[in-house]
């Protein structure tokens, strides 16, 4: 897991400013007035081979009342989640209370705190940081955020401790098959979670919104690695407020790109509803492999699950290739029966065949069913070779191949599903016009030859005449 480094300080000390620095970035409003940031806001940064995640927050310590106090539990929530806490104060304005007041309290979580000067530019350094001493929190790192100056010297301290990045491929192989769970608030994520892993690791409560960030959970079962990851539900727009709803989403799809395969869990008692199916629209846009799990399958009358049947079954025609799972995560109904999907959904995403053999199915289906017409000419698709994993993709070269309808497209992916039986995964075929390589080039003649065109011409004109006379 990535570090998380929070910016802490009072209004207007320049903390934004010095998030886009560390982030090489403009994520983060900048103004010259107090209060503009007051949601904490996240971005990935990387500094000689270490990456890190760097919150920006808003500023504290001035007044508890207001919007204030709202903006404070920001800043107190980013404090709680960071490993590594940086005190932001301003070297112009010089120590006030408020900052006494922050240390004060950052002293009593015994976590690591840096503090930083920022704004050094255009004072007298070592006059200007001599009552900062007083904080008890050593010696001030020197900054000027708006001018980068000081910054890399700064990080070369904060992140002394933090481990430079594992190799990804060893990355990979020890965690893997990276599994996520998304879904609505209160569908039964975390308790899906909890009930995969066999024991209560994450918080599971019957209350929207209990899961906050995306979280990673490697385990073992039957000799196989996994990485299971919790995230939060994504909630419609309007109904929250619109930062979180924001981050929710960034956080969500980060996982649906990080993972293998994708659960996507519904309210078995809500039905099918188009926040789900936006859910899904993310999975399938990262070409995810997916399984369909329909929870809170318990104490429903038969009446309500013959409808959910029909609900899913119509809603759901355009992903005929997913396997839906009706489950109880609170009791583990069905929970079990998911991991020969889930595994077949990872075999199935990550195919590899040569290239002579699905050039040959590619034959054998273009003999069946000929490709269209086009312009009166007939697309000719000539060979194919496999162009990635997860999701599969199967570039297919030949003439006008880029014109080919979408129901003929269709029909070639179904017949490299039945062929492979591939289950749980979309499937992506592209289309690859060959060349023509004397397109655009003019025809180089000799004298002779010109001269041979030059008396056709002319004699092919005379005939014209006399046919006319």
């Amino acid at each position: 897991m990535k570090p998380v480094i929070a910016l802490i300080g009072r209004p207007n000390v320049g903390k934004s400013t010095l998030f886009n620095q560390i982030t090489k970035s403009r994520d983060a409003l900048v103004a010259d007035f107090a209060g503009l940031t007051r949601d904490r806001k996240y971005g990935d940064a990387k500094y000689e081979n270490k990456s890190f995640i760097v919150v920006d927050t808003g500023g504290i310590g001035e007044s508890e009342g207001g919007i204030d106090s709202y903006m404070a539990e920001q800043s107190k929530t980013a404090i709680n989640e960071a490993d590594i806490i940086v005190f932001v104060v301003d070297a112009r304005a010089g120590l006030l209370a408020s900052d006494e007041q922050i240390a004060r309290e950052l002293r009593t979580l015994g976590k690591k705190v840096y503090l930083v000067a920022n704004k050094v530019d255009g004072v007298h350094a070592e006059a200007a940081l001599v009552e900062f001493y007083k904080l008890g929190m050593g010696e001030p790192l020197q900054v000027a955020a708006s001018h980068g100056r000081g910054v890399q010297q700064m990080l070369e301290e904060v992140l002394t401790d933090v481990p430079e990045d594992e190799d990804e491929a060893e990355h990979d192989k020890a965690t893997g098959l990276r599994l996520a769970i998304i879904g609505r608030p209160n569908v039964g994520k975390s308790t899906l979670v909890n009930r995969l892993l066999g024991e209560d690791r994450v918080v599971a409560f019957d209350q929207p919104g209990t899961t906050r960030d995306s979280i990673y959970i490697p385990y073992e079962r039957d000799g196989r690695q996994y990485t299971l990851i919790d995230t939060a539900g994504v909630r419609r727009k309007g109904k929250v407020d619109e930062m979180i709803e924001k981050f929710s989403i960034v956080k969500t799809l980060q996982a649906i790109k990080d993972a293998h395969v994708i659960v996507v869990v519904l309210d078995a008692r809500e039905g099918v509803v188009e926040q789900d199916l936006h859910l899904i629209g993310y999975a399938l846009e990262a070409g995810r492999a997916m399984v369909i799990a329909i929870n809170k399958w318990d104490n429903m009358t038969e009446y309500d699950r013959k409808q959910c049947k029909l609900d899913v079954d119509r809603r759901f025609d355009f992903i005929p290739w997913a396997k839906v799972h009706l489950i109880s995560a609170l009791h583990g109904t069905g929970v079990g029966d998911m991991y020969p999907t889930i595994h077949r959904a990872y075999d199935s995403s990550h195919l590899k065949v040569s290239p002579a053999k699905l050039t040959q199915i590619l034959n054998d289906a273009t003999e069946a069913h000929q490709p269209p017409m086009i312009s009166g000419k007939r697309i000719k698709m000539r060979y194919a070779h496999m162009g990635g994993q997860n999701p599969p993709t199967i570039v297919v070269h030949g003439n006008k191949v880029d014109k080919t309808p979408a129901d003929y497209r269709r029909y070639l992916e179904n017949v490299f599903r039945k062929v492979y039986k591939l289950e749980g995964t979309p499937v992506r075929i592209d289309f690859k016009t060959s060349e023509n390589p004397f397109e655009g080039r003019k025809s180089q003649m000799d004298e002779r030859t010109a001269a041979r065109k030059r008396r056709y011409i002319q004699k092919f004109k005379k005939a014209e005449k006399k046919f006319k006379r």
